[in-house]
C-alpha cells in the first residue's frame, strides 16, 4: 500500500529542521513530529516580561560554523543577524576571575594560568596548527589523537593546564568529564572556531532560525513518537495510538532516545552517552558585571564541582533584557546536574544561586527561569568513537539519524552540519513505492 508520507521527521530542533527544510528543497514531502509544545529543541528562547532568555544553546561562531552560515544565507540571514559579541570570557582561580581565556592574549596577560602551563599550551597550539587537517570536525575518529581522553593527553603538562583551562572548558560547555572524553573531537571543534573574541550570537534570540525554519515547514508540535521500526521500502512510526508509515524516517533527537525508539539501531547510535544540562536564567532589576570586558565566568570543577559558571546574557546582546536590567545565567557544574537535571526546579534555584553568591555577592533575582536537560550534550567516549566508522559506512537506511551526536560535535552547528549529510543520504536512496504493514 502507499505510505502515508514521504519522509517523516522526528524532532523540531535545528537539525530536524534543518533536514526538512533541505528535503523539502530538493522536492521532497515532509512532516516534523516535535513531542514538545514548541520548536527549536536545545536551542529554544523563552520571553517573558521583556526578557530573552536562552535556554539551550548561547552563541555560534564566525568561524568553524560553515553549515550553519551556509542555512543562514537560505534564510535571507546574515552576520548582522548575529552580531559579534564583543567580550570576552574569564577563569576563576583562587579567589578572583582572570579575563582572556581563550583568546591570544591569554598567552601573555595569564588568564589565570602559571607560566609554565601558558608555555605548553602555546606549543600545543602551535602542534594542532600545524596538523590542523587531521583534526576534521565531520571525522572525529580519525584524529591522529585517538581514543585518548582529555585527562591523559594532558597528563605530561602543568597540571594547571588541564584544572584551569581544558577542564573547566570541557565540564562548563559541555558537560564532559575528562577522564572519559576523547580530547579529538574537543581539539578538532576548537581549532575550527578559534578565539572566542569571534563568537557571535543571534540577535532575537537563539531560536531565530529555528523559528524561522518552522514557518516554511509542516510541523506538528505536541505529538510524541513512541516507536519507529524498518519495513521494507519504509517505515512505520507509532503515533499517539495511530500507526503511520513513511518513505522515510530521519531520528534527529539526542541518541539515547533515538535508540530507544529504534530497537535496531546501529550500535552507534547506542554507544554516545549524553551528560545532563541544567541552567538557571535569573531575570534582575539591576545589571552585574563580574568583570570589565567580559561576558561569562568559567567556574573550574577543583574550585567548585557543583556550580560550573555564569554567563551575563545582556553583554551577549542587549536586546536579552529591558533597558536598564539585567539577566545572568548560571549554570550547574559536574557535581550538581545529575541531580538537579532530575529533581524540581526550585531546587536548582536554590542550589546555583546559593553557589553563585561567591562569584556575584548579593546577587537577587526578581524572576528565574529554569532549563534541565537530561540530554544535555553527547560525550565522544573511546566506545563512541570506536562505533562510528561502521556507523558512518552502512548504507542508506529507511531510518536515519541527526544531531549534535551525529559526529561527535555538542553545538549547533554540529547539528547543522548533520542535517547536510543526512539529507544527502536521504536523498542518494531510492525508496520503493510500497511500504508492507506487519
Amino acid at each position: 500500500m502507499s505510505p502515508d508520507l514521504d519522509v517523516a521527521v522526528v524532532g523540531a530542533g535545528i537539525a530536524g529542521l534543518t533536514v526538512a527544510h533541505r528535503l523539502r528543497r530538493a522536492g521532497r514531502e515532509v512532516r516534523v513530529f516535535e513531542s514538545a509544545e514548541h520548536v527549536g529543541g536545545r536551542m529554544r528562547t523563552l520571553r517573558r516580561d521583556g526578557y530573552t532568555v536562552d535556554t539551550g544553546a548561547e552563541m555560534i561562531g564566525t568561524h568553524g560554523y560553515p553549515a550553519t552560515w551556509r542555512l543562514l544565507g537560505e534564510l535571507g540571514m546574515s552576520d548582522v543577524d548575529a552580531p559579534l559579541i564583543g567580550a570576552g570570557l574569564a577563569m576563576w582561580r583562587e579567589g578572583r576571575a582572570h579575563p582572556d581565556v581563550g583568546d591570544p592574549r591569554g598567552l601573555r596577560t595569564g588568564a589565570g594560568l602559571s607560566v609554565g602551563a601558558r608555555v605548553a599550551l602555546g606549543r600545543l597550539l602551535t602542534g594542532l596548527r600545524l596538523r590542523g587537517r587531521r583534526f576534521d570536525p565531520d571525522h572525529p575518529e580519525a584524529t591522529p589523537l585517538r581514543a585518548q581522553t582529555v585527562a591523559d593527553l594532558l597528563r605530561r603538562h602543568p597540571r594547571d593546564l588541564h584544572d584551569y583551562l581544558f577542564a573547566p572548558i570541557a565540564s562548563g560547555f559541555y558537560g564532559w568529564d575528562t577522564t572519559l572524553a576523547c580530547a579529538g573531537p574537543l581539539l578538532a571543534h576548537l581549532n575550527a572556531v578559534g578565539p572566542t573574541s569571534t563568537f557571535r550570537t543571534y540577535r532575537g534570540g537563539m531560536d531565530t532560525p529555528a523559528r524561522l525554519l518552522a514557518e516554511r515547514l509542516d510541523v506538528t508540535v505536541g505529538t510524541p513518537v513512541e516507536s519507529v521500526a524498518a519495513l521494507s521500502g519504509g517505515a512505520r512510526l507509532r503515533v499517539g495510538d495511530a500507526d503511520v508509515t513513511a518513505r522515510q524516517v530521519v531520528l534527529a533527537v539526542p541518541a539515547p532516545v533515538a535508540a530507544a525508539l529504534d530497537p535496531a539501531a546501529p550500535a552507534y547510535v547506542r554507544a554516545v552517552p549524553y551528560r545532563p544540562m541544567v541552567k538557571v536564567a535569573c531575570l534582575l532589576d539591576t545589571p552585574v558585571l563580574p568583570v570589565e570586558g567580559t561576558f561569562g565566568l568559567f567556574v573550574p570543577p577543583v574550585e567548585n564541582p557543583m556550580f560550573a559558571g555564569l554567563v551575563v546574557d545582556e553583554r551577549r546582546h542587549p536586546d536579552r533584557v529591558p533597558p536598564g536590567r539585567g539577566l545572568v545565567t548560571l549554570v550547574a557544574g559536574p557535581g550538581a546536574a545529575a541531580e538537579l537535571a532530575a529533581g524540581p526546579p526550585e531546587r536548582a534555584v536554590e542550589v546555583l544561586t546559593a553557589e553563585a553568591d561567591r562569584y556575584l555577592p548579593g546577587l537577587r533575582c526578581r524572576d528565574t527561569v529554569v532549563s534541565q536537560f537530561r540530554h544535555g550534550l553527547p560525550m565522544p567516549t573511546p566506545a563512541a568513537l570506536a562505533a562510528r566508522p561502521d556507523f558512518v559506512r552502512r548504507p542508506p537506511s529507511p531510518v536515519e539519524y541527526a544531531g549534535d551526536w551525529y559526529a561527535l560535535r555538542p553545538s549547533s552547528e554540529g547539528a547543522v552540519r548533520s542535517a547536510e549529510l543526512v539529507a544527502a543520504r536521504v536523498l542518494d536512496r531510492r525508496p520503493t513505492l510500497v511500504v508492507s504493514g506487519g
